[in-house]
Order: structure tokens, then sequence, then C-alpha cells
């Protein structure tokens, strides 16, 4: 097994055995080192959004001091959901390896595939009702942030 996704594991025990969040671990890896370890600690914070990948990654800047992990790869004991996913995006990373998947999280009533078939426009039913509204006002710091000569895109 591999050594960084034996690490993984453990935390996704360590997490779920606790009663901190979900079976989910992960860790940052950088020139051959852990750098950041986390789990689910959605359980515990009531914060929908302590996955085991996001907090690696918060981790994994606040050490760094930098938001671009692109020099970093990520292991996830399971297929990251859409959130996590975006969040692994944003940080540059170039490269994730993970274990289970978003069908294998589906069949113990994880809704990462709901989210997917959302993203996809396959859900048969929708949880979050859509309205865009304010348009044109929304897009002024848009328009102003367009304008601005010096500036990193996040």
């Amino acid at each position: 097994m591999n050594k960084f996704m034996k690490e993984a594991l453990k935390e996704a025990f360590e997490g779920m055995r606790k009663g901190e969040g979900g079976p989910f671990g992960a860790v940052i890896v950088l020139d051959g080192e852990i750098i950041a370890r986390a789990h689910n600690e959605v359980l515990t914070t009531n914060d929908p959004t302590m996955h085991a990948e996001v907090n690696a990654i918060r981790k994994a800047t606040k050490k760094l001091g930098r938001f671009d992990l692109s020099d970093c790869e990520i292991y996830s004991s399971c297929e990251p959901c859409p959130m996590c996913f975006a969040a692994i995006h944003w940080a540059k990373m170039k490269k994730l390896y993970y274990g289970a998947s978003r069908y294998d999280a589906a069949a113990i009533d994880f809704d990462d595939q709901y989210i997917y078939d959302v993203i996809n426009k396959t859900a048969t039913e929708q949880q979050v009702l859509i309205e865009v509204i304010d348009a044109v006002e929304c897009l002024e710091p848009l328009q102003e942030w367009g304008k601005l000569t010096e500036k990193t895109p996040y």
C-alpha cells in the first residue's frame, strides 16, 4: 500500500472513530514529505465544509504561507466531493490520488453522487432552488476588478 494513502486512511479512521465526522481522510505531500493531514470534522464543528481535503488544504496553506499548492500532491481516502475537488483545483494542485470512489460513498448514504448529478444537470430532483437576481448590479465589482492592472485571480 502506498505510504501516503496509508496515512490518509489513518486520518479517516481516526476522525470516524472519534465521532468527529465521516470516514474520510487526506494528506498533502510536498517533496516526498507530509506537510498537512486532516480528516472530516463536520460533526464536531457543525460546519459542513470541514471535509478532510479542505481541512488539509487549510493546514497546508497556513503552514506554507501561500494559497498556491501547485508543487504539492494530495492523497484522499475517497474520491473528493465537488466542493473538495474545487478546493484542490483552486489550490492549483497538479496531482490527486484517491482510493474509494464517489459511488462507494453514495452506497453508504453520502450524497456526493447527487451533487455531481446536479452539476451535470442529470438530477431528477433539485434540493436547492436557484434564481438569478440583480445581475446587472452584481457585475459592478467584477467590472471594477477587471480594470485593475495588478491582481491575483483568486
